[in-house]
């Protein structure tokens, strides 16, 4: 039976740890997977030693918080590998830990895979030779990584984007409306600010407060805010208690009818437009092709920590928002830091909400973008990860 051993730190990289799992049961059912993970994992039989929630942390102050479980479920995880000796390794994003880990596997001569490379194309580059050391093999999301990583020797494969096989080419709204009981000719804004615990404290605040200022114009607005877990509710809910707003309803996971399909799919889905965080959302949101507005706020702390560890002031990239690196443009905005007020956040997501002609045009570019990374990626990546694994 072939043995892997797999680390996935966030909900997102879960959900797509969980399509690779299945891809790989599909080409072989007997197999054995242990490690870190959360529920997407479970479902398709991972052995979990440690829930994944260890491994959320936002940012240094928070890692340095969380320091000390983070190196009991480092060194115990490392421990078991050692002794059992899986046939390959398998990092699903999360850089920090995964790298360290096949650093230290590859050593003892198990093969490493890292699936999701860090933004080197965007912050500290120099950590390609890092990888180089800790990786035996790439699978890159997108097809402009591939160039860099063979530039640097670094065997790769693109295997597209999972989400873009699951998420439909034409998404229903009404499908998804009448699934939540919303009306399908109400306005509905999708609110979306983050899954970890330092963005709802920076963003949800100023979220609401734009919501509050679009209601003003637009009392009959619907919004809709998935959850991804009850802390972060009882964290959003602090915070709406001083920002309260109209028409608003919490999505939460536990209540999914379907529970491998994510809460926020169905906001995304069943609305017009979306304001939204930084990050993976992002990417879902462009997949279900809304028109949106991209946030993000680092506190100053933060902010120096990253300068000061990146030697950067700034990305490489003009752009920060997943579907504007996609498309080399600025195809939907991006109010970042001093720019993420109530008022712009306001003024940008009426934009979103009201402009048609717009709308149309994000579509399109959006349709575009899907098409490219719309490949069988379970397939891919499931054929690769066994390769090695046999290999051994």
């Amino acid at each position: 039976m072939i043995q892997i051993g797999m680390v996935a730190g966030e909900p997102s990289g879960d959900l797509l740890a969980g399509r690779i799992i299945q891809g790989i049961r599909d080409v072989q059912p007997q197999i054995q997977v242990s490690g870190i993970g959360g529920p997407q994992m479970q479902q398709v039989g991972l052995d979990t030693w440690y829930p994944m929630d260890v491994l959320s942390v936002f940012g240094y102050v928070d890692a340095l918080k969380r320091l000390p479980k983070i190196l009991q479920t480092y060194y115990g995880s490392l421990g078991r590998w050692k002794k059992t000796q899986p046939d390959v390794f398998v990092g699903i994003d999360a850089p920090d830990f995964n790298l360290r880990m096949e650093m230290q596997l590859r050593k003892q001569g198990i093969p490493t895979v890292q699936f999701v490379g860090p933004s080197i194309w965007a912050w500290r580059y120099e950590r390609i030779h890092k990888i180089r050391q800790a990786v035996s093999h790439m699978l890159v999301l997108f097809p402009f990584e591939v160039e860099i990583y063979e530039k640097e020797g670094i065997p790769v494969t693109c295997v597209g984007h999972p989400l873009a096989q699951n998420i439909p080419l034409d998404p229903d709204k009404n499908e998804a409306r009448c699934r939540l009981g919303l009306a399908a000719d109400a306005k509905v804004l999708a609110l979306l600010p983050g899954s970890r615990r330092a963005e709802i404290a920076l963003l949800a605040p100023r979220f609401l407060q734009a919501v509050q200022k679009l209601q003003q114009d637009h009392p009959d607005l619907q919004v809709v805010v998935p959850m991804v877990n009850a802390q972060r509710e009882t964290e959003f809910n602090a915070i709406l208690q001083q920002y309260p707003i109209r028409h608003l309803r919490l999505l939460r996971q536990s209540d999914q009818l379907e529970q491998s399909r994510p809460a926020a799919w169905d906001a995304m889905q069943a609305a017009d437009g979306l304001l939204v965080a930084s990050g993976t959302a992002t990417l879902e949101a462009m997949l279900f092709k809304r028109p949106m507005v991209i946030s993000y706020v680092l506190s100053p702390l933060m902010q120096k920590l990253m300068a000061w560890q990146s030697g950067q002031s700034k990305p490489l990239t003009p752009w920060i928002g997943l579907p504007n690196i996609l498309a080399q443009d600025f195809v939907v905005p991006e109010l970042l830091q001093e720019d993420a007020t109530p008022d712009k956040l306001a003024k940008a997501t009426e934009r979103a909400l009201f402009d048609f002609s717009w709308a149309d045009e994000v579509t399109q570019r959006f349709m575009g973008i899907h098409l490219q990374l719309r490949l069988d990626t379970p397939r891919i990546a499931a054929e690769k990860i066994l390769e090695l694994a046999h290999a051994r």
